[in-house]
């Protein structure tokens, strides 16, 4: 178990991946990634007549393009996960709980290279059991961190944002700068507070909230009139609402021209 405080203040636990979870989420990558190797494979053998050295050649750069590209890309858009990852439930995150950077994915995924030697990621497999924080090479490198998220968190948040109305839903400016803003650790804060606000105190619940929701102005700059009226409570939960199910976002109305 990492525990942090976020850049916000708000101290926070995070479950560490195993080196079997991660490398059951490498495998499936594997997997992902050979498939569709196989297919550029097929289209190289047309270059066949250029030599089988400059074949090999092109084969092994191309490899490690479909490879590495195959992971940043997924990585950045999936917020810190591949299709392996998400299937077992791992994410990518800074490991000071900042918003994780592309220049980070980048540097993790270029020296899986170093972690992967001599053989089936021996160096990096290594290095994650001799480490604190579980971190291989390339995350230690990247200051990245990769943790497991719980299986049913969302699941039992679905079933707490029935509200019919969420503010935010009409604000896309607003939801835009919370979701490119919010760090994943202030997001699983959150998240977590929803999830257990009836295990807490009232005054302790009551503290936890106007904290949160009080960061969340501050991130994403909210207007004073969306949250004039509302409890920080519910305010939060909107939040987390546009952050993890990110449901459509309703039109906002049309200005009403003047006569």
């Amino acid at each position: 178990m990492l525990r942090i405080r976020t850049p916000e203040g708000v101290p926070f636990s995070f479950p560490l991946a195993s080196p079997v979870s991660r490398m059951a989420a490498w495998a499936i990558d594997k997997l992902i990634v050979s498939a569709a190797w196989s297919l550029v494979s097929t289209l190289l053998g047309v270059l066949r007549l250029l030599g089988p050295d400059l074949i090999l050649g092109i084969s092994v750069v191309g490899y490690f393009v479909v490879s590495t590209g195959y992971t940043i890309y997924f990585e950045w858009q999936w917020g810190g996960q591949t299709l392996g990852k998400r299937l077992v439930r791992l994410r990518v995150m800074d490991e000071s709980g900042l918003p994780l950077k592309f220049s980070q994915i980048v540097v993790r995924n270029i020296l899986r290279i170093v972690d992967s030697l001599p053989v089936a990621y021996l160096v990096g497999g290594v290095t994650t059991l001799l480490n604190a924080r579980a971190q291989r090479l390339g995350d230690i490198a990247a200051a990245t961190i990769v943790v497991h998220e719980p299986p049913n968190a969302l699941a039992g948040f679905s079933k707490l944002v029935a509200a019919k109305y969420n503010s935010l839903r009409t604000q896309r400016h607003v939801v835009a700068r919370l979701r490119d803003r919010t760090s994943p650790a202030l997001a699983h804060a959150a998240l977590r507070a929803v999830l257990g606000r009836e295990q807490f105190d009232p005054e302790a619940r009551v503290e936890l909230f106007r904290q949160l929701a009080q960061h969340f102005r501050e991130v994403a700059a909210v207007p004073v009139e969306l949250t004039e009226g509302l409890a920080d409570e519910q305010f939060v939960r909107n939040i987390v609402e546009v952050l993890y199910l990110r449901p459509e976002l309703t039109p906002a109305p049309e200005p009403i021209a003047a006569h």
